[in-house]
């Protein structure tokens, strides 16, 4: 008898913080993430507006590598993983993946993200910058769940790859990117300090 895994999902992880220029991008890209969340009225009033629990850029700056040479940077090294995660796919594609969008998360203690897709785009992930202690992981939801309506529940033997959810604990440094249709959340941020990311999309 054998078990044949098929129509796998593949998450890609990988860290910055072995890389020799990381340090002084990291310091310099959390800074300019602060500052944002400070300064960006139109960010600010959009997060009001959409009652987002902290701040982010996506409703107001869609253009921080053309703004900031430490987010350019930043897309240099997006780039290259995005590159390596579409050939690991095996994606048959005329072009190397184009980075479509990039935002800044500022998550405050409690808040969370509700389980969403990103439509438009192959690639979507996410860096993350500050991870203090307690901070949220982000849940990936298993596709087939909205068809297990008689699906028994799992016994501890289960591997990571049989769960209905399975919570991925970044670091700071850290790079998550999945396809865009995989859904996923950020369930409550049980830090006393605010969490932040950096989430993008490729086309």
């Amino acid at each position: 008898m054998s078990l044949r895994p098929l129509f796998p999902t593949q998450v890609y992880e990988a860290s910055l913080a072995d890389a020799a220029a990381w340090p002084e991008l990291h310091e310099e890209i959390l800074d300019l993430c602060l500052v944002m969340a400070e300064e960006d009225e139109a960010g600010i009033e959009w997060c009001k507006a959409n009652h987002y629990p902290g701040y982010t850029s996506y409703g107001s700056i869609n253009d921080l590598p053309h703004r900031f040479p430490e987010f350019a940077e930043l897309k240099k090294l997006l780039d290259k993983h995005a590159a390596a995660y579409a050939k690991a796919l095996h994606f048959d594609l005329a072009r190397k993946p184009k980075l479509d969008n990039l935002w800044v998360n500022v998550l405050m203690p409690g808040g969370g993200h509700t389980g969403h897709i990103h439509p438009h785009a192959i690639i979507s992930g996410t860096i993350y910058i500050h991870v203090p202690d307690g901070a949220s992981s982000l849940k990936i939801e298993d596709p087939r769940l909205v068809m297990m309506m008689a699906r028994p529940g799992l016994t501890a033997e289960a591997t990571e790859a049989e769960k209905p959810f399975v919570y991925l604990k970044p670091a700071s440094g850290t790079i998550l990117m999945w396809e865009s249709w995989l859904r996923h959340e950020v369930p409550a941020n049980r830090a006393e300090e605010q969490r932040i990311s950096i989430s993008f999309n490729y086309a």
